[in-house]
């Protein structure tokens, strides 16, 4: 079995760490933290989304600019990935993720997670293109230059605004995939109006199963898949259950629910690892296969546990880079 990984914070996690001076002899090959490259590769990953996540709320890490620290944290994925050739390789395309895999690589795929670092200028896309970003959550949980965040229902209605607009414009001509994950309802309303090509949700689950505002609405769902996009199953517990646990159990009801109401090709992973507290029972990358025992215990048939895993990814890489 293939893994596809849409959304893990590791990246930002080791940057942070690295900043504090705890990171002296660590690195993305081998670590404690949920995900590093060895067991990724041991666990059998066809690709891993790596997020530069960015705070607005707090202070910059380097004391310079979120855009600085954006621009660090990917110097430092190029550095870690260009380490074990070998092994990894950076993906800015599905046919360079297909080359990867057919030379038995994993592919690592850069995006950032706070779109608001562009602080409108438009042509920062373009530099952060050439730099190997290829998908852009457009809000975290402050409201920016490109709009509002569902942080709490307080924006819930307010849309894109006008240079968000343009900013998913942008991003369809470039290339970087659109993600809606924290982004106000009205806002992905906005996203499926205007994009002109498939959209992801790298991190949520389904509201319909669990009531919170960072999940998405059946309507939400059925949007997704209309316009071609996916949705990426999150491992925290608080977008699971009511009582916060991140329990494999609750992930087999949100994906059953997903499927039931998107299509089969609308579900696939989006772990959230290294930006999830609290105990988990898939405890990092080198317990994936946990996921598969459990939805073969529940019945999911094996073309769907090989969609969910991986082929619905790689059927939304194929959609996505291959629209003009």
């Amino acid at each position: 079995m293939f893994y596809i990984d849409f959304h893990v914070d590791t990246l930002m996690r080791w940057l942070v760490d690295k900043s504090k001076g705890e990171v002296s002899n660590i690195d993305l090959w081998k670590n404690d933290y949920h995900i590093d490259i060895e067991r990724l590769i041991k666990s059998n990953y066809a690709a891993q989304f790596f997020a530069c996540f960015i705070c607005l709320g707090e202070e910059p890490i380097y004391k310079i600019s979120h855009y600085d620290d954006a621009l660090r944290a990917i110097d430092i994925f190029h550095e870690q990935v260009s380490k074990n050739p070998e092994k990894i390789a950076f993906a800015s395309s599905y046919q360079d993720y297909l080359a990867n895999k057919n030379n038995n690589r994993l592919s690592a795929f850069l995006t950032i997670e706070e779109g608001g670092i562009i602080d409108g200028k438009i042509e920062r896309l373009e530099e952060l293109y050439n730099k190997g970003v290829r998908a852009i959550t457009l809000t975290w949980n402050y409201e920016n230059c490109i709009g509002y965040p569902n942080s709490g229902y307080k924006f819930k209605d307010y849309g894109l605004k006008p240079f968000g607009i343009e900013v998913v414009e942008k991003m369809n001509d470039l290339g970087i995939i659109v993600d809606v994950s924290h982004l106000s309802d009205a806002g992905f309303n906005d996203v499926y109006k205007y994009s002109k090509k498939p959209f992801m949700a790298t991190h949520s689950n389904s509201r319909e199963v669990h009531e919170h505002c960072r999940n998405l609405t059946d309507e939400m769902v059925k949007k997704l898949a209309d316009k071609g996009g996916i949705t990426g199953i999150n491992f925290c517990g608080v977008f699971l259950q009511k009582e916060n646990k991140s329990k494999i159990d609750d992930m087999m009801t949100h994906i059953r629910h997903l499927i039931n109401v998107g299509g089969l090709e609308v579900v696939g992973l989006g772990t959230d690892f290294d930006g999830i507290d609290g105990e988990l029972e898939i405890k990092g990358a080198g317990d994936i296969h946990m996921l598969v025992e459990a939805m073969e215990k529940n019945k999911f048939t094996s073309k769907e546990i090989e969609a969910v895993c991986y082929k619905n990814s790689e059927a939304f890489f194929k959609r996505y880079w291959s629209v003009s």
